[in-house]
Formats: structure tokens, C-alpha cells, sequence
């Protein structure tokens, strides 16, 4: 079997480095990263904190509370071994559970099992040190005998000698206080930064909502204001003055074009006077279709460039508006099938996306026979789609036809290919609002064209 060739399936993909890896875990909100950023060296210092606690007060001041009750009954053991006098033993007991807060009992004739113990918690470890080194006796340490007691039993030569010890006294009641402390303290200022951060957070996401708002060509919202910190507000006045300098912008190209369309038609209208006056000759009707085509070209190229600067985003039912272009069309003839998914309620520019749709419906009745529009919702966005079972538009001009100007159709008469402004109109139209006008196959045969306006 013949080798596989690499050299025309691309790039072999790398797999994700250390660091990779790890971004990948890593929080992607700057909320949740500044949070880390403060949360992982507390989380550090107590880690660390608690281990040299552990490793240097826990350890020594147990091992130090061992060694002590283990002297105590070394103690206890030597005074035994030295006298077997019942009164002088039974003296020892006394004295010890009157200074030494143990629990001394001997059983005489008693002895341990001759078994090895296995010590299992720590503590009993610890103190089984200090029996190795201070009494050298066998021994057995029982933690089930009582409650927060312990029991030692040491095999003496006559006997058993029961040790009963308070637990208190083989640890430190600080270590659970210094752990209460810190775990207490962690969460208080875990609990602050968060408060903090949400309220430095805020103001971006308040800046990062009022882009958006403008680039889906609505207002801002109200209250929006300079606030946070000096960098937050220094992007939050930047923002506002660049917004102010698209409108003061579209203000001025829509004042300059309203001047132009009245200095250009005002000739076209006296040549169209003048032009009826003349008699009924070839060279008078030619005449007077240039002067309606001037016109016609010069009403879409004042629309294009006019836009939708000039109206106010309102709520308006979609549906409602998508029915109004149908009903147009299917007046002038048109066939159109209209589908409509559900009740959709937008915050846009009624009059501008009426004129982007009926652009798009204009094209496919223009070009097919049958046109099909649906309007739903898909994936956060509401979609209007215009099928038609014309010829199409190829692939490779499909985002020529953007252009202004641009005409699939050589000639320049406008009954078969228009101005070239419709597709540029409905596009500017839908990016107006944050959208686009996508173009594909339709399953009809001819072209789809796609409004997508975002929620």
C-alpha cells in the first residue's frame, strides 16, 4: 500500500504546548482573571503558610506534648520498678494523678499481647516516639477506650500499668484556631475582592454593551456615563467623541447630498419642460429617456449615500414589516410565498430595512418568477431570506455585486439591470444595524439572499 501524500492535505496541525494547555483552563472574562490574578497568591501564601505550620509548630509542639506525658510515665514506670511496696505504689498513683493530670492504674498479674501494634493516626505515632525513647517498655495506645482520652498500658515485670491521658494534652487546641483564622480570613477578602472587582468590572461592560448598541445602529442606553477608573473613562470619552464625529459625519453627507439632489435635479426638470416642447421626433423621445434615466440614477445614488443616518430605531413588529413588502410586490404582479416563524419584535430602522427587503424582493422578481421569503429567528439573530428560481448569480461575483455601481448585465438600460445600487442599498442597510446580506444557492434553483439583523 502506496504512502499517503502530505504535501496537498496542508499543514499538519501541532499539538497545544504547556501553555496552551493552560489557557485553556484559564477563566476568558476579565472579571474572572483579575480575580485570579488576586485570589491565586493568597491561595499561595496560604498554602505555604500552612505547610511551614504544620512542618514547624504542629510537629515540634506535639512532639513536645508527647515527650512530656511520656516523661511523666517514664516517671511513674522508674518509681515502680524501684519499690514493690503496695503502700509506696499506690502513693506514686496518688501523686500522679494530683499533679500530673493522669490516670494511673496497676493490674497486677496482667499481660499485653504479644503482638506488634500498628499505629494509624498521627498523634498515636508521635507518642509512640516518646514511649521508644523515654519508658523503653513494651507498650499498646488505645484511642477508643474514651471519649478525648487515651489510654497507655506498659508492660511491667508484675504487671500492667493503665495510663488514662486527656487528649488536650498531647496537641495544641491554636492549631485549629490558627486554620479557623486563616481559612476565615481567606474568604473575607476573597468576599471583598469580588465586590471590588464587580464594581471595576462594571463600567467596561457598561462601555463594551454602548458599542455595541451603536454598532447595531441604535441609541445608547440611558444613564450611560463617564465612570471607573482613570483608563476606563479615558476609553469611555473616546468612545462618546468618535460617536459624535460618525454623526456629525453622517449629518453633514446627508445636508451635502440634500443640496446636490436639489441642484441636480433642478436642470433635469427644465430640460424635461423644455424637452415637451419640442414635437414628437425619434431624437426628442431618446432624449427624454436619458433625461428619466439621469434621474432615475441619480434618486438611487442620493439613496444610497443618504442611508439610514436620519431615522430613529424604534421597536417594530417584523413580521408586520415583511408583510407590507410582500403585499407591494404581489401587487405589481409578483408571485411571492410568504413564511413566517413566530411573532419578532426588533429594535430597528423600519423605513431603511423596508427599503433593504424590497431591494432584495425587486432582484429576485426581476430575475425569477416565483420569489419565497421567510422570516425566523435563528441563532441570536433574525433572519429574512428571498429565494428565487432565477438564474443565480456564480460564486465569484456574488460579492461584486456589493459594488456600487456593479451590474452582472453589460448594457446600462434599467430595465434589465437597474442602476447597480440595489444589493450596495441593502447591504449598507443591514451592516447599518450590525448585520449583513449573505448570498447563497437556493434550494429552488436560483439565489438566496440573507438579512441578518442580531437581536
Amino acid at each position: 500500500m502506496a504512502a499517503p501524500d502530505l504535501s496537498s492535505a496542508g499543514t499538519i496541525p501541532r499539538r497545544p504546548g504547556a501553555l496552551g494547555l493552560v489557557k485553556r483552563f484559564l477563566p476568558r472574562t476579565l472579571f474572572g482573571r483579575a480575580l485570579l490574578i488576586i485570589v491565586t497568591p493568597v491561595v499561595l501564601l496560604q498554602v505555604v503558610a500552612t505547610w511551614i505550620f504544620y512542618d514547624r509548630h504542629w510537629d515540634t509542639m506535639t512532639q513536645r506534648l508527647a515527650h512530656g506525658v511520656a516523661g511523666e510515665i517514664a516517671m511513674v514506670v522508674d518509681n515502680f520498678d524501684r519499690g514493690t511496696d503496695p503502700a509506696e505504689r499506690a502513693e506514686t498513683l496518688r501523686m500522679a494523678a494530683r499533679h500530673m493530670d493522669l490516670i494511673i492504674t496497676f493490674q497486677p498479674r496482667e499481660i499485653l499481647p504479644n503482638e506488634p501494634q500498628r499505629l494509624r493516626r498521627m498523634l498515636e505515632r508521635t507518642l509512640g516516639d516518646a514511649l521508644d525513647q523515654r519508658v523503653r517498655k513494651p507498650y499498646t495506645i488505645d484511642t477508643r477506650v474514651a471519649h478525648e482520652w487515651i489510654e497507655i498500658r506498659v508492660q511491667m515485670a508484675d504487671g500492667v500499668l493503665s495510663v488514662m491521658s486527656p487528649e488536650r494534652r498531647l496537641y495544641s487546641a491554636t492549631t485549629y484556631i490558627f486554620l479557623l483564622w486563616m481559612v476565615g480570613a481567606a474568604m473575607v477578602l476573597f468576599a471583598i475582592a469580588i465586590i471590588f472587582m464587580r464594581n471595576q468590572i462594571r463600567p467596561i461592560r457598561r462601555l463594551a454593551a454602548a458599542a455595541e448598541s451603536f454598532g447595531k445602529g441604535r441609541e445608547l442606553a440611558k444613564g450611560f456615563k463617564l465612570e471607573g477608573a482613570a483608563e476606563v473613562r479615558q476609553a469611555a470619552a473616546a468612545f462618546l467623541v468618535m460617536r459624535e464625529r460618525i454623526k456629525r459625519q453622517i449629518s453633514q453627507r446627508t445636508e451635502m447630498l440634500a443640496g446636490v439632489s436639489h441642484d441636480l435635479r433642478t436642470p433635469l426638470t427644465r430640460m424635461k419642460l423644455q424637452l415637451e416642447l419640442f414635437a414628437d421626433m425619434p431624437e426628442v423621445e431618446e432624449l427624454k429617456q436619458d433625461v428619466s434615466d439621469m434621474e432615475e440614477m441619480i434618486n438611487g445614488y442620493l439613496a444610497f449615500a443618504r442611508g439610514d443616518g436620519t431615522e430613529t430605531p424604534v421597536p417594530t413588529d417584523v413580521n408586520r414589516l415583511v408583510r407590507e413588502v410582500v403585499a407591494g410586490a404581489r401587487r405589481d404582479g409578483a408571485v411571492v410565498d410568504l413564511h413566517e416563524e413566530g411573532t419578532i419584535e426588533l429594535q430597528l430602522r423600519p423605513g431603511a430595512v423596508k427599503r433593504c427587503l424590497s431591494n432584495l424582493v425587486g432582484n429576485a422578481r426581476r430575475h425569477g418568477r416565483h420569489v419565497w421569503v421567510t422570516a425566523a429567528r435563528r441563532a441570536g439573530a433574525v433572519e429574512i431570506t428571498v429565494d428565487d428560481d432565477g438564474p443565480g448569480i456564480p460564486v465569484p461575483d456574488r460579492e461584486e455585486v456589493f459594488r456600487p455601481f456593479f451590474r452582472l448585465e453589460g448594457s446600462r438600460n434599467r430595465a434589465t439591470g437597474g442602476v447597480g445600487l440595489g444589493l450596495t442599498i441593502a447591504r449598507d442597510v443591514a451592516r447599518g444595524h450590525g448585520g449583513d446580506v449573505l448570498l447563497a444557492d437556493s434550494p429552488h434553483g436560483g439565489l438566496r439572499a440573507v438579512i441578518r439583523l442580531p437581536l
